[in-house]
């Protein structure tokens, strides 16, 4: 049986892509050795689901559509830039959520019950923060040139979007990246 490398998430328009990658060619110039994410692949994670079987996805795109039809639309920016876990051990570069953060958390906390109960979903231990992943850094020496950099950009924005839809995606990972595909759409708000 196929297996899908599988999570849930909201897409992200070309115009603020197009900051994204600006931003991540700004602090690449740092020369931190990061591995960036491909801009086609730039999103917020709302559920990672890991490896799910092939004839499980048709029951979890359901349980998504399901639940995003009992939410409402709406705005989201993309703003400011850090690091998980902190600036001395940087590992995850990423680029955070201001408006739209509660609905982003409601959507989550919506999502995760019924997908646990089908036995799609593992409950992540760390507390779900909504942001976009701008890439992973490489080396255990970090530079302060990195965490300068990141400083820099706290007031960095992205842009606004209007949140309508809800995406399953799998991932399929190859030699030069993971490379994605959508699995199924759920509109919010019962849209069409």
């Amino acid at each position: 049986m196929r297996r899908f490398r599988t999570f849930i998430a909201i897409d992200l328009p070309k115009p603020i892509r197009d900051r994204i990658i600006a931003l991540q060619h700004t602090l690449a110039r740092v020369g931190t050795e990061v591995k960036w994410v491909e801009p086609e692949n730039l999103h917020v994670t709302l559920l990672f689901l890991g490896e799910v079987d092939e004839r499980d996805v048709a029951a979890v795109c359901r349980t998504v559509t399901e639940r995003c039809r009992e939410e409402s639309a709406f705005a989201m920016s993309v703003e400011t830039a850090g690091c998980f876990p902190n600036v001395r051990r940087p590992r995850i570069l990423w680029v955070g959520i201001g408006q739209g953060l509660e609905q982003i958390c409601r959507l989550h906390d919506v999502l995760e019950p019924p997908l646990l109960a089908l036995g799609c979903y593992r409950r992540e231990e760390r507390k779900y923060t909504p942001h976009v992943t701008l890439g992973r850094v490489k080396t255990d020496r970090p530079t302060e040139k990195l965490a300068a950099a990141l400083a820099k950009q706290a007031g960095w924005k992205g842009g606004e979007l209007v949140v309508n839809e809800v995406l399953v995606m799998a991932s399929d990972l190859t030699p030069e990246g993971p490379v994605y595909s959508v699995l199924g759409r759920a509109r919010l708000g019962g849209g069409a």
